[in-house]
């Protein structure tokens, strides 16, 4: 099964909205149109506020995480929107390459990590049929995650970046968008769970069978639309433009298919969502790799600590707010640290 958006979420709707489908067979649930997201406060509820987010102007930029360390950084820069890339996870928790060899497990795991009003994380095409699309879905919404996007990848996957990509039949995948919408809508109470329809299709088949893919997921139900590799500036603009009034994520990898277009660059060209898959963990190579070499040359990690002390680091991971919370339950553990 593809890949997957998580935005966490606790609260619910107070009530469930049937899904109907016009008689064309597009699907349409009343409950989510957009214009219902467009007035009001942002949510708590990460689903909800990834849906207003959609509804209203401005590009959403994601940036992408692979840990509770990553997470944390991007939170203290500012962002409210975070990736957790499917490569990121698999090298970060298993130190392996993005090629089909984490699972659900493996990524459902590192779904927790600390976020802000969303995350988002890719769950890749290799955990099965349409029943194990709807039991993911579950598990992300369940958990408090906001969204996930479904691609058409053979269950033997790589990264969306790499060469060799094979795809399955346009039936196949949408019968895991299917599912995913039918997983979603079956929740009790109503979830804003944000499907994303990822196709890797242009690599192989050509950017109009991609269109022609995600046209027919967007139907099924798709709230977002996603072609990995687009290749050009004018081949996004084209794709917003077919797919309007979709919203289109584009993937940016520095050295990857897509060129390395800014955040302010892509909203021009009519993105909605911009991620930065690989940012944090590929920042993280090399500054181990720096760390490391310095160790070894120098015998000490004060260089590379940069007069970071414990107590800093551990400020950074939320320790004044654990401090917090305890003092407030009455806690007198954590009074001096």
């Amino acid at each position: 099964m593809p890949g997957a958006e998580i935005f966490s979420s606790t609260e619910v709707s107070a009530a469930t909205t049937i899904p109907t489908t016009s008689r064309d067979g597009v699907y349409y649930n009343a409950r989510l149109d957009p214009k219902n997201y467009l007035e009001g406060p942002l949510s708590t509820n990460p689903a909800t506020r990834l849906r207003q987010m959609l509804a209203r102007p401005g590009i959403v930029v994601a940036p992408g995480i692979c840990d509770g360390i990553s997470a944390r950084c991007a939170i203290e820069a500012g962002f409210d929107c975070l990736y957790q890339s499917g490569a990121a996870t698999t090298a970060s928790r298993m130190g392996q390459p993005d090629l089909a060899i984490a699972t659900l497990n493996d990524l459902w795991g590192g779904a927790d990590a600390p976020s802000s009003p969303f995350s988002r994380t890719h769950t890749p095409s290799r955990f099965g049929g349409p029943a194990m699309v709807g039991r993911t879905v579950t598990q992300y919404a369940k958990s408090g995650v906001a969204g996930m996007h479904i691609e058409d990848q053979v269950q033997t996957k790589r990264c969306g970046h790499l060469l060799g990509k094979q795809v399955v039949s346009r039936e196949e995948f949408l019968t895991r968008i299917r599912a995913a919408v039918i997983a979603r809508d079956a929740i009790p109470g109503g979830s804003d769970f944000v499907i994303i329809g990822r196709t890797d299709s242009a690599q192989v088949l050509g950017m109009e069978e991609a269109i022609e893919r995600l046209k027919l997921a967007a139907d099924a139900g798709a709230d977002v639309c996603f072609i990995e590799g687009v290749k050009s500036k004018e081949l996004l603009e084209s794709t917003v433009a077919a797919l309007a009034p979709k919203p289109v994520l584009v993937n940016v990898i520095s050295g990857g298919l897509t060129p390395p277009f800014t955040y302010k660059e892509a909203e021009a060209m009519g993105a909605k969502i911009i991620i930065f898959s690989l940012v944090s963990c590929v920042a993280m190579v090399h500054a181990v790799r720096a760390a490391m070499h310095s160790l070894k040359k120098t015998g000490t990690d004060f260089v590379s600590a940069q007069g970071m002390d414990p107590k800093s680091f551990f400020e950074v991971m939320g320790l004044n707010e654990v401090i917090e919370l305890d003092a407030r339950a009455g806690g007198t553990a954590f009074e001096v640290v």
